[in-house]
C-alpha cells in the first residue's frame, strides 16, 4: 500500500468533495481518499499494483480541478 498526499487546485466547496472521493474511490485498487478542502489537498491510499499515480491524477483533472 502507498499513501500520497497531492496538491489540487479547484475545490471550494462539499460537492467537489464528493466528485474528488467518489471518482477516485471508484478506482480499483484505490483504499482511501480523503480531501482535505482547507488545504486544497487529497489524500490517497492505493495499490500500486493495482492502479498508477498517474492514473489518479487523469481521474481528478477529469473532474474539472488541476493537480500540482
Amino acid at each position: 500500500m502507498k499513501n500520497i498526499t497531492l496538491n489540487v487546485q479547484g475545490m471550494s466547496c462539499g460537492h467537489c468533495v464528493k466528485a474528488v472521493e467518489g471518482s477516485v474511490g471508484k478506482l480499483e485498487g484505490v483504499n482511501g481518499v480523503n480531501v482535505k478542502l482547507e488545504d486544497a489537498q487529497v489524500e490517497v491510499t492505493f495499490n500500486e499494483s493495482q492502479v498508477s499515480l498517474g492514473q489518479i491524477k487523469e481521474t481528478i483533472e477529469d473532474q474539472g480541478y488541476d493537480v500540482e
